[in-house]
């Protein structure tokens, strides 16, 4: 049973055609096309050829919408009907142009690979930008990383650069899916609110020469205090290395500055957000207030 939340005329069709856009579709079966569809976002070849990806969670889903992000599909648990939040994020939906589907809590546990998930899921349009929209401004901070291998490690990379102000995120080269399950899990929603570009090496290295900004990369050999740099004068970049193998000399022959975080116990080394995030704060520490959120 299907119920309106507009006339009903159809304006476009979903997944593998079942569904009218302006309804509400009842779905209980794990057959359906269109679960079988929103399913396979769980896999890069699915997200890439639809330029889709999953959010979970009512806040998240509701937060994007407001965020400006389209949204195709959104689905809810029938436990979750008669929620005003629920029912106000459905119209809005389809109010964009979305389907909305109710469905029972095996299909949403399905689609979220969750035993307990979330009960509200929205499918949302991937949204990359490219380096030739980026024109740095003053008091601007972006974070460029190289190869970034872990879904965890860019989730909570973005999840830090949006709380610490950061303007943007660069990912340079074959880096992990920032559109993941894994990956916006981490994010905890931030990756509706921090843009994302992509570029290779020479693209990052063409753009640093006209961009006006001061790249810091973080490096073992020839490096500098962290604590000790001026991050004053222009836009700042922090660059950050693989998880493995660090930041290429390639990247660190270019960089304006090259910044080590002193360490003292047995650690050899940091975890690539963490450390991220120590360099992020310090490079806005002279920004950043209490007062900040009011």
């Amino acid at each position: 049973m299907s119920s309106d939340y507009s006339d009903g005329n159809p304006r476009g069709q979903v997944g593998r055609g079942e569904g009218r856009v302006g309804q509400v579709k009842e779905v209980t079966s794990l057959a359906n096309p269109i679960i079988k569809d929103i399913r396979a976002l769980t896999q890069k070849k699915a997200r890439d050829e639809s330029g889709t990806f999953i959010a979970e969670g009512l806040k998240l889903v509701i937060d994007a919408v407001e965020l400006g992000w389209t949204i195709r599909t959104l689905v809810y648990a029938k436990a979750a009907k008669g929620k005003k939040p629920v029912d106000d994020i459905a119209a809005r939906t389809v109010a964009r142009g979305g389907l909305v589907l109710e469905v029972s809590e095996k299909v949403i546990a399905t689609v979220t690979r969750r035993d307990n998930p979330q009960m509200v899921v929205g499918v949302f349009e991937q949204r990359y930008g490219t380096l030739r929209d980026i024109k740095p401004r003053a008091n601007e901070t972006y974070v460029a990383l190289d190869r970034v291998r872990d879904p965890g490690n860019l989730g909570t990379i973005i999840r830090t650069a949006d709380a610490a102000g950061v303007s943007g995120v660069i990912l340079i080269g074959e880096t992990t899916d920032p559109f993941s399950l894994e990956t916006v899990r981490a994010t905890m929603g931030s990756v509706f609110a921090v843009p994302v570009f992509r570029a290779s090496v020479a693209e990052f290295l063409a753009w640093q020469k006209q961009a006006g900004v001061m790249v810091v990369g973080t490096h073992l050999a020839g490096a500098v205090d962290y604590r000790t740099i001026d991050y004053r004068p222009r836009p700042v970049v922090v660059l950050m290395g693989n998880e493995q193998a660090g930041l290429p000399d390639e990247l660190a022959a270019k960089a304006d500055k090259l910044a080590r975080i002193p360490q003292a116990g047995r650690a050899d080394s940091l975890n690539l957000a963490i450390a991220t995030g120590v360099m992020l704060f310090e490079a806005r520490r002279h920004l950043l207030t209490l007062d900040d959120r009011g």
